[in-house]
C-alpha cells in the first residue's frame, strides 16, 4: 500500500501553478517589453517547479483562482510593482520549507536558487507611473494632510459649525489643490529625469490633494457635533497616512514603522496647534457662529 502523499508538498505545488498563471497574466498587464520579458520567464520557471512537484506527488492539482484574481486586481489600481513585491513577501516561507526538506528532497535546493534570483529580476520592475510620480503624490498627500489638519481642527473651535466648516474646508481644498497642481507642474520641469511628464505630475499632485481633503472634510457634511467630527477627522487622517505608508513599503520595499510615526506625529501636532489658535482666536474676537 502506497504512502500518502505530503499535504505539504500538495500545497507547494498548487502555489507553483497558481504563480505560473499570475505571472502569465501579469506579463500581459505590462506594457513595457522588459517587463513583459521578465515576467514571461518567471512564469516558465515557476511551471517547470509545477512539473518537479508532480513527479513528487503524482497528482494534478488546480491553480488558486482567488489569488490569481486578488494580485492581478491589485496590479489593476495598485500598480504592478506593488503586486508583485506583495507577492515577493508572501514567498519569503517558502524558502524557509525548502530548506526544512532538502535533506529529504535535496533537489528542492535549486528551486530555492531560482526564488532567490526571481526576486533580484524582479526588484528591476518599477517602471510604474504610480511609483514614478510618488513625489508628486507625496507632495499632494503631505501638504493636505499637515495643512487641512491644522485648518479643519483650527475652525472647529473658531467656529463650531459643521455646515460651515465643511463647506470652507472644500473650497480652500478646491483652491489649494489647483495651487499645488500649478507647484507640481514647476518643480517637475526642474526635474532632470526625463521619464517625468510635467502636466502628469502636476495632475497626480493636484488629485492626491483634492482626494485627501475631500475625506478630511467627510465627517463634517454627515454629523453635527463639530467636536466628533474633529475626532472622525483625525482617525481619517491616520488611516490614510496608514494606507499610503504601507502601499510605499511594499512598493518600494522600505520600512512602514518610521514613515508612519513620522507624518502620524507631524500632521497631529499641527491639529494641535492649529486647534490652539482657533481657541485663541474666537476668545480674542469673540467669534461665535
Amino acid at each position: 500500500m502506497s504512502q500518502p502523499v505530503n499535504p505539504a508538498y500538495i500545497e507547494q505545488q498548487r502555489n507553483e501553478i497558481t504563480e505560473y498563471a499570475i505571472y502569465q497574466k501579469l506579463a500581459e498587464l505590462s506594457k513595457d517589453s522588459k517587463n513583459r520579458e521578465i515576467l514571461l520567464n518567471i512564469s516558465k520557471d515557476e511551471k517547470r517547479h509545477y512539473d518537479f512537484w508532480r513527479t513528487i506527488t503524482g497528482i494534478d492539482v488546480e491553480p488558486n483562482n482567488r489569488t490569481i484574481k486578488k494580485y492581478l486586481m491589485l496590479a489593476k489600481f495598485f500598480g504592478l510593482s506593488f503586486s508583485l513585491r506583495l507577492m515577493e513577501r508572501g514567498e519569503e516561507g517558502a524558502s524557509q520549507f525548502y530548506d526544512s526538506i532538502a535533506v529529504d528532497i535535496p533537489d528542492v535546493i535549486a528551486i530555492k536558487e531560482d526564488e532567490e534570483l526571481h526576486e533580484q529580476q524582479l526588484i528591476g520592475i518599477l517602471n510604474d507611473d504610480r511609483l514614478n510620480y510618488a513625489g508628486a503624490i507625496v507632495l499632494g498627500l503631505n501638504d493636505a494632510l499637515v495643512e487641512f489638519t491644522g485648518t479643519l481642527a483650527g475652525l472647529t473651535f473658531a467656529f463650531g459649525n459643521n455646515k460651515i466648516i465643511g463647506v470652507t474646508g472644500l473650497v480652500m481644498g478646491v483652491a489649494a489643490s489647483l495651487s499645488m497642481a500649478a507647484s507640481g507642474y514647476l518643480a517637475s520641469q526642474e526635474d532632470e529625469r526625463d521619464e517625468l511628464n510635467p502636466v502628469k505630475s502636476a495632475a497626480f499632485t493636484g488629485i492626491a490633494y483634492i482626494v485627501t481633503v475631500a475625506f478630511l472634510v467627510f465627517p463634517y457634511l454627515i454629523q453635527d457635533n463639530p467636536y466628533y467630527a474633529l475626532g472622525g477627522m483625525l482617525i481619517v487622517t491616520i488611516l490614510i497616512i496608514a494606507a499610503y505608508t504601507y502601499y510605499i513599503s511594499v512598493a518600494k520595499n522600505v520600512k512602514f514603522s518610521k514613515r508612519f510615526s513620522s507624518m502620524v506625529a507631524i500632521s497631529l501636532g499641527v491639529a494641535v496647534l492649529s486647534f490652539g489658535i482657533g481657541m485663541l482666536v474666537k476668545q480674542v474676537f469673540n467669534v461665535d457662529m
